[in-house]
């Protein structure tokens, strides 16, 4: 065999080596999974799958409960339960000595179930502040939910949240406003939207149950001193009229109690003392 020859083919066998090493090298992790956001004690399965053809070990790492259903060489498929937090997972496989690794993000999710209108006062003047309160206990995850203060069909104020605590957490939004006449002919109402689309889930949607204004106009001051006035006035003139009506009683019955002493001393007498 000439020297040329034996250069190529020994090319060939090192890129063989070279090249069969590098793709075991090379191999990727991914990970699948039945669902991104999950209600709490919510069920769901994940699979782990890797790219390299004999990997040394693999399989996924959490803090939940975890059953392996089924395994083939290169993917593990489990069922993940007893969720009741957002949670991390990871999928892992090793291939020639080197470890790679995947991690997805699980979230849960309570629908706002209850929504709460105050409105404060309830009876108010034109032209004075009245105050609309939203609350929405027990939802998650907070991000995700928009709570909309209602004037019949028109939106007054729009408010969303910011991630919070790895638990179920109270919503609340706040608005404050001018009375008009208009107001006491709608209905003010509250709507929670929860929307879950960005994170493969559904948008929920519950309205509070309607509630409604007592409107008056104020009274001007010029008529709320004569209202006044005339009360008091009235109120003098019942006074003084029990006062008189309590005296004279009084003065007729000792009148009426002093004749009849007289009389009846008049009788007690003896015939002979009489004239």
């Amino acid at each position: 065999m000439s020297s040329f020859g034996f250069g190529t083919l020994t090319v060939a066998l090192f890129a063989l080596v070279c090249c069969s090493g590098s793709d075991e090298k090379a191999f990727e992790v991914h990970m699948r999974l039945e669902k991104l956001i999950v209600k709490p004690k919510e069920s769901f399965k994940v699979n782990c799958s890797t790219t390299c053809n004999q990997p040394e070990v693999g399989g996924l790492e959490t803090s939940l409960n975890k059953i392996l259903l089924l395994e083939q060489t290169q993917w593990k498929h489990y069922l993940i339960s007893n969720i009741s937090h957002d949670t991390v997972l990871w999928c892992h496989f090793t291939c020639s000595g080197k470890q790679k690794s995947m991690s997805s993000n699980v979230s849960v999710y309570q629908p706002p179930r209850q929504v709460f209108l105050t409105l404060q006062p309830t009876w108010v003047a034109v032209g004075k502040s009245f105050t609309i309160e939203c609350r929405v206990p027990a939802v998650e995850p907070l991000d995700s939910l928009t709570l909309s203060l209602l004037r019949g069909s028109e939106t007054l104020h729009s408010q969303t949240f910011r991630k919070a605590a790895p638990a179920l957490q109270e919503a609340t939004a706040t608005f404050s406003s001018m009375a008009h006449r208009e107001d006491g002919h709608h209905n003010f109402s509250c709507l929670a939207v929860l929307d879950l689309m960005s994170r493969g889930g559904e948008v929920f949607c519950t309205h509070s149950a309607p509630k409604m204004l007592e409107i008056y106009e104020p009274v001007p001051d010029s008529q709320m001193v004569i209202i006044v006035t005339v009360v008091s006035v009235l109120l003098f003139l019942f006074v003084t009229s029990v006062l008189l009506c309590f005296i004279f009683s009084q003065h007729w019955r000792q009148r009426q109690m002093g004749t009849y002493g007289v009389r009846a001393a008049w009788r007690r007498l003896p015939q002979a003392f009489r004239p």
